[in-house]
This record gives structure tokens, sequence and C-alpha cells, in this order.
């Protein structure tokens, strides 16, 4: 008798989980599972779009790059065995965006452009050797064959650059290594490195 009551009161006990409990735990899980898909979903696709703007970011980059046409040159002006001007031939790198070239006026023949109180370039030439570092050196521009007499470095159009030297401390001489970067705006930097002969001539193609 004592053995058997327990058993009997289990198999009376009858009470478990009902349908509408069933309901409502499924849907919380239907729920969670779709907060969750749209979380990672939405991840997905902002990773997308920074993805595609990286790529169209890129691309719009190399299509405003500039490129060298020819030899860079180093001319010594006043016979004083010293670099006075280095000469160079850009032109458009793929053909892509126009490139503005337009300068400022080096009103007090110091050699750079950042102290002039009224700035028009937005290409910026820099100047690196061992000794100094100059970020904004001053330069001219001529065109060369075919061009619209635009600011603008185009499609098919070639501009030659003259970079004043004449004022670096130390000066350029023989055998001297130096760096030159030009940095359009919006563009990707055109960076070269050139080393002047062990005589400094009048004119000196630096290959």
């Amino acid at each position: 008798m004592h053995m058997t009551q327990p058993f009997q009161m289990i198999q009376r006990d009858q009470r478990g989980i009902t349908g509408l409990e069933t309901a409502i735990i499924m849907i919380s899980f239907v729920v969670v599972a779709s907060v969750f898909a749209y979380t990672v979903l939405s991840a997905g696709l902002f990773a997308s779009e920074k993805g595609k703007e990286a790529v169209y970011t890129g691309i719009d980059n190399a299509r405003s790059s500039m490129t060298l046409s020819g030899s860079v040159v180093a001319k010594d002006t006043d016979n004083d065995d010293s670099v006075d001007e280095i000469v160079f031939i850009l032109s458009n790198g793929i053909g892509g965006n126009g490139i503005n070239m337009t300068t400022t006026t080096d009103s007090d023949s110091d050699g750079v452009l950042s102290d002039e109180n009224t700035l028009t370039h937005t290409t910026i030439i820099s100047y690196f050797d061992v000794y100094q570092e100059v970020a904004d050196m001053a330069w001219t521009k001529t065109e060369v064959g075919k061009g619209d007499a635009d600011n603008l470095l185009e499609n098919n159009e070639k501009f030659e650059i003259t970079i004043d030297v004449a004022h670096l401390n130390p000066r350029i001489q023989t055998e001297d290594t130096f760096i030159l970067e030009i940095k359009p705006r919006g563009g990707a930097s055109l960076i070269f490195e050139r080393t002047t002969p062990v005589a400094i001539d009048k004119v000196n193609d630096l290959k």
C-alpha cells in the first residue's frame, strides 16, 4: 500500500506545457532569429557599400593620376656647378580627369610658395634630400604641344614643369640624390628619385 500510492499520484499528475505556451516559445524563437538575421544582413549590406565606395574612390584617384613623359633635366643656369632648376614634362596618366595645374607666383623669389599672401595653386610639389625637406616648392608650367590653353592637364596634353631649386641650402651639386613628390588635389601622388652626375653641366639628363 505504501509502495503504490506515490506511483498513483504521479500517474494522476498530468500537468505539462500547453499548446499556447508552446506557441509563445516558438514565436519568441522566431522573433529573436529574425532580429539576428536582420542585424547580420544590415552589417553585410553596410560592408558591401563601404567596399564599393572604396573601389570607386580608388578608380577616381587613378583617373586623376599624372605620369612623367620623358627625362628629368637639371639645369645650371649661372655656371656655378650647382643645380638651379629641375625640369620635366607631365602628362595625364590614363587619360582620366583633368588635373588642376594653376600656379601661384613666387613674388619674393625665395623658391617656396607657402609664404605667399594669395595662394592659387592646388597641386603641391615637395622636395626631399638627406639635408632638408621643402614642402611647397615654387614652380611654373608651360604647355607643350597640343592643348587648349587652360590650367587643366587633360587627356593628350603635356605640361613642362620648372622647379626653382636655386635657394636650397645646401645646393644640389654633384652626385646628390633627391626626391620630388607632386601631389594633385584628389589624385594619387607622383614620386620620383634622381641623382646628379659626377660633373654638373649646363644641362644634365638625370636618368
